[in-house]
């Protein structure tokens, strides 16, 4: 019995024979199959560790396979905004300007329509429409002007805003109202703009109305210069009016009026003006170069190759960054509105609004009706904060950087040209007028006329003569002064570097 039970020791002696036998296949089977007997308790923990070794490994191997993950998609990520940051067209903001009744929302319009913005459809719809109006000519404007009271009146009143593409660049089409009575709104077109259209009919009389003291053709030029419009499109329309009939007599009468006229308002006529003949009712010459057929002594471009090539100044990107706010609503949370100046947006942003000094977050940032994750200056963007509430916003407050702030001032120093005086007005210290700058309207007062220039003495560089010690009491049309002015709310806030234009109802400053 005890012979029997021994069974332990067994396996010792077949591994010592099982060495030598190096034919037998069935021992050596044996062999590796048969480890040394170990401690019944290290044997329990050998097992243990054994079961948690590949565990640990397993998961050092997934953890390093999530972050392997996480480090390709980062990548791709950053590779692929880098992509579409390089594949970005450009952006231009374009205002359309000139006498009421000159064809800016119809030359607008079929740029919409030429670009694929607007289809047949539609077309279709505004064309019936202006026709039980008994305005057969206007179905084209309807595009850009989408209320009922600028299409009852034929008249623009609200900045018209719409967005077209060519091969290089993305445009935004600011529509400004050409009647004297909106004014106001047309300087708020022309603070966005990069590129000035000025649009001018060629029909008999109208050229003329718009061109005379009074009309809006000169004033909207002054308005475009001095609010930093340093590029003109001048496009004559109407060249296909039956009074006109793609004359180059007319086209050479109007071109030779206004380049004396652009060239005094500060233009140079030769590197930032381009004259062409076009017909926005028919879309001549405008995405495509003109027929032969139709007028055949012009052989220049078409509206479109204009715009495309225009280069405009740079903006710096990295700069502080500098958004006027001309617009706000709610939409889960709030939403501002407005065009870069200057420096980058990008989501996850801290920023302030000033000048009530708001600290604010950038939860997402909108170019047109696509979202991305940064924009740069000169794009016309929707922004969406987190950390202040719409009331707590106003047309004028401007987004900016919390190192580097805007200044929020009530008194400043400023150079102005007086324009036009009207009634017999004095431009004097107590004058009051109404203050813009970018989206910014407030009262302000004259305080004081520091020195009247001589722009003929500065032109030819005499340097010799002392400026007059004495400060003029009042100016006269046309004088350029340099004056301290007086924001009469302390809430406003005006940046001191930016143009400043002064406007008061009847009389221009």
């Amino acid at each position: 019995m005890e012979h029997d039970a021994d069974p332990a020791p067994a396996p010792a002696p077949a591994i010592t024979s099982l060495q030598p036998a190096d034919d037998d296949w069935a021992a050596r089977d044996d062999l590796e199959e048969a480890p040394a007997k170990p401690h019944p308790h290290s044997a329990a923990r050998d097992d243990d560790d054994a079961r948690e070794a590949p565990r640990a490994r397993a998961a050092q191997d997934v953890n390093g396979i999530k972050s392997s993950l996480q480090s390709l998609e980062l990548q791709s990520v950053v590779q692929t905004e880098a992509k579409e940051e390089q594949n970005r067209k450009r952006h231009l903001n374009v205002v359309f300007i000139g006498h009421v009744d000159a064809g800016k929302s119809t030359a607008g319009g079929q740029i919409l329509f030429l670009s694929g913005q607007v289809d047949d459809r539609t077309i279709q719809k505004y064309e019936k429409e202006a026709k039980d109006k008994s305005r057969e000519s206007w179905y084209m404007a309807y595009i850009m002007d989408t209320n009922e009271e600028e299409r009852a009146k034929g008249k623009t009143v609200e900045v018209g805003r719409a967005h077209f593409e060519t091969e290089t660049t993305r445009f935004t089409i600011l529509d400004a109202p050409g009647h004297k009575s909106y004014v106001p709104n047309m300087i708020s077109g022309a603070s966005q703009a990069d590129i000035g259209v000025l649009v001018i009919s060629a029909r008999k009389g109208e050229f003329e109305t718009g061109y005379e003291r009074g009309g809006q053709t000169r004033e909207h030029v002054l308005l475009a210069k001095t609010l930093g419009v340093s590029k003109l499109v001048v496009v004559i329309n109407k060249m296909d009016e039956s009074t006109v009939g793609w004359s180059k007599e007319r086209y050479d009468e109007i071109e030779g009026k206004m380049v004396p006229f652009l060239k005094s308002s500060g233009y140079n006529v030769k590197k930032d003006v381009h004259f062409l003949p076009i017909s926005g009712l028919l879309g001549t010459n405008m995405k495509t170069r003109m027929d032969k057929s139709n007028c055949s002594w012009w052989s220049g471009p078409c509206l479109f190759e204009v715009l495309d090539c225009i280069q405009v100044p740079l903006r710096d990107p990295k700069g502080p960054v500098r958004m006027p706010i001309i617009d706000k609503y709610k939409d889960m949370g709030t939403v501002v509105m407005g065009k870069i100046e200057s420096g980058t947006i990008s989501e996850g942003d801290n920023m302030l609004v000033m000048p009530n000094k708001a600290n604010v977050k950038v939860i997402s940032v909108h170019c047109d009706e696509d979202r991305v994750r940064s924009a740069a200056p000169g794009e016309n963007v929707r922004v969406k904060l987190s950390g202040i509430e719409e009331d707590d916003i106003t047309a004028g407050f401007v987004l900016s950087s919390i190192k580097n702030p805007v200044s929020a001032i009530s008194e400043f120093r400023a150079q102005l040209q007086i324009l036009e005086l009207i009634d017999n007005a004095i431009f004097t210290a107590g004058y009051k007028a109404v203050l813009h700058i970018h989206s910014v309207v407030e009262e302000c007062e004259i305080v004081e006329l520091i020195e009247e220039i001589d722009l003929k003495r500065r032109k030819e560089g005499d340097i010799k003569k002392k400026k007059s010690k004495r400060k003029p009491l009042f100016v006269k049309n046309g004088a350029v002064v340099v004056c301290r002015v007086q924001v009469i709310l302390e809430t406003s806030s005006v940046n001191c570097s930016d143009t400043i234009w002064i406007h008061r109802s009847g009389i221009k400053v």
